[in-house]
């Protein structure tokens, strides 16, 4: 398979390396650079798959020149995957000023599809997964949980959140106050 010039938002595990689609691997293989959240992190991946790679780090912190220089690459005719630690990219992550400036210059974007963290603890939790909300991560503080809690009261869905592990059990005492 040979890729077209562009950025491609690829699916890493959660947990198990081995929870990895062939495409995903296919493309990782393939392209020029590969932006992750942790270079440490996506060494490991890559070298479980026997991969070699040119990492790069693009997160949070990521700003406007960084971008710029992702843009050119692809200007340049580059194939450039963007993954994340876990999961799917974009999804509580860094990535979407990326992939809008990307789609602005009409360049090609694609995906390689794969686990998902709010579908696989929805899956697993037992509860009604025939409407759900997916709210990203809770705010630090109690009354910013609370207030989150508050506005999704009346929802009659299953409510899914991101939280550190930290801050779980004073979530879960909002939550219980609140819900």
């Amino acid at each position: 398979m040979q890729l077209k010039p562009g950025l491609y938002i690829i699916s890493t595990p959660i947990g198990n390396l081995g929870d990895i689609t062939l495409r995903a691997l296919e493309v990782l293989s393939k392209c020029d650079l590969i932006l992750c959240e942790d270079t440490r992190v996506t060494h490991k991946l890559l070298v479980k798959h026997n991969i070699a790679g040119s990492l790069s780090t693009y997160n949070d912190k990521s700003d406007e020149a960084t971008r710029k220089y992702i843009i050119k690459n692809i200007e340049a005719g580059k194939v450039v995957s963007l993954i994340s630690d876990a999961g799917t990219p974009l999804i509580s992550d860094p990535g979407y000023k990326l992939v809008r400036e990307v789609k602005e210059k009409g360049y090609f974007i694609d995906i390689a599809p794969g686990v998902s963290a709010p579908i696989a603890a929805l899956t697993l939790s037992g509860l009604p997964s025939d409407r759900f909300i997916f709210a990203g991560f809770l705010p630090k503080t109690d009354i910013g949980r609370e207030k989150v809690f508050l506005e999704f009261a009346e929802v009659d869905a299953t409510l899914i959140f991101f939280d550190r592990s930290t801050r779980i059990v004073d979530s879960l005492q909002a939550a219980l106050k609140i819900l």
